[in-house]
């Protein structure tokens, strides 16, 4: 666990990045902290590692407190990935990995053994190895970057905006195999972040700060966004949370409906949309028989509409459910199980109907 008893961090021309923060990051969790620029997040971050000094409070890292000691000592046990990640230009993907391990007195034989290991965790294929980081995509880089941290297997992980300077779909691996790496690592993790959709998908737990590093609202996502504090945290997580609250519910009870299906080269039925899958009945798009002409017509694989995301039984919660049926153009959610073969159609209207009942019950409880 890490704590914050009563933190405060004064600048010498006065400035307070922040003032009095009280918190507790539980353990094997992510904690995000989230707001705007100048609100603090980054020096609160930056304090647990002594990257910055605080000017007063007491933070404890596993109960012990981080002015206590070797600040080098310190880091080497903690974990810190940056935007852009701040690789070494000079040093092969590999030998990145393995610098901290070395640091701590490993033999080079083993600390490349582990980054060779970690390589493969974070998903960077054996090939890149011997690669430095100018070679690599910036998605690539941060898979580095996140390994490097990784390397001496730390308890804690701090994560600066590490995934800020990337493409949104390379982000959006990023954060997937973020999370999938926590439910293996079980880490302790502290993710800083400006933008609150990052932080309503990563953190179990999460911060808002205000300007001048006041702590506005420190909740889980479901509550945040059920129940801000006050006005700053209500309009920072944005008017659309109660869209964004549905994915804090379980789609559990939801019913599905029968779906139309099709493989490609059969005739296009005369009227109405129809889901073209695969041999393995996975999605490949739709088509829709009033506009692409005669039942004598074959299906194309290159004429088919674009089918929207997938729902996945599975998984998913009642946002994926009502996303699925407002993206797909016929107006039926695809859903599938976790092979991603189709399995029938969710619509907004059942979707809205366990909504309610969701409500029901929670307002029961």
């Amino acid at each position: 666990m890490i704590e914050f008893r009563e933190v405060t961090k004064r600048f010498p021309d006065g400035t307070v990045a922040v003032d009095a923060l009280s918190l507790d990051v539980e353990a094997g969790r992510i904690t995000v902290f989230v707001g705007p620029s100048g609100c603090g997040k980054t020096t609160s971050l930056r304090m647990i590692n002594r990257m910055v000094e605080p000017t007063a409070g007491t933070i404890l890292v596993g109960g012990r407190d981080v002015m206590d000691g070797d600040p080098a000592q310190l880091r080497r046990g903690i974990g810190y990935v940056i935007q852009q990640a701040g690789l070494f230009p000079h040093r092969t993907v590999l030998d990145n990995v393995a610098c901290v391990p070395l640091l701590l007195g490993w033999s080079r034989k083993r600390a490349r053994a582990r980054a060779g290991e970690l390589m493969e965790l974070v998903g960077l294929v054996p090939e890149t190895a011997g690669r430095y980081p100018a070679q690599l995509p910036g998605g690539q880089q941060q898979r580095v970057g996140v390994a490097r941290a990784l390397a001496a297997d730390p308890p804690v992980l701090l994560m600066d905006e590490p995934f800020s300077a990337v493409d949104p779909v390379v982000r959006q691996s990023l954060q997937d195999e973020l999370l999938r790496l926590q439910s293996e690592l079980d880490k302790t993790i502290v993710f800083v972040t400006h933008d609150i959709d990052e932080a309503l998908k990563l953190g179990d737990r999460i911060a808002v700060f205000r300007v001048g590093g006041v702590l506005a609202q420190y909740d889980r996502p479901g509550v945040l966004l059920a129940r801000p504090a006050d006005d700053f945290v209500d309009g920072f997580v944005g008017r659309d949370r109660g869209y964004r609250g549905l994915g804090f519910l379980s789609a559990d009870g939801l019913p599905l409906g029968e779906l139309r299906t099709m493989t490609v080269g059969e005739s296009v039925p005369e009227r109405g949309w129809t889901l073209v899958v695969d041999a393995d009945r996975r999605p490949l798009g739709w088509v829709d028989g009033g506009r692409n002409g005669a039942s004598a017509t074959a299906v194309r694989a290159d004429g088919l509409v674009p089918g929207g995301s997938l729902y996945d039984t599975g998984a998913d919660s009642l946002r994926g459910a009502l996303d699925a049926a407002l993206s797909s153009p016929s107006g039926l959610g695809v859903a599938v199980d976790g092979t991603g073969a189709v399995v029938g159609s969710v619509s907004a209207d059942d979707v809205l109907t366990r909504l309610a009942a969701a409500r029901a019950d929670g307002a029961a409880a």
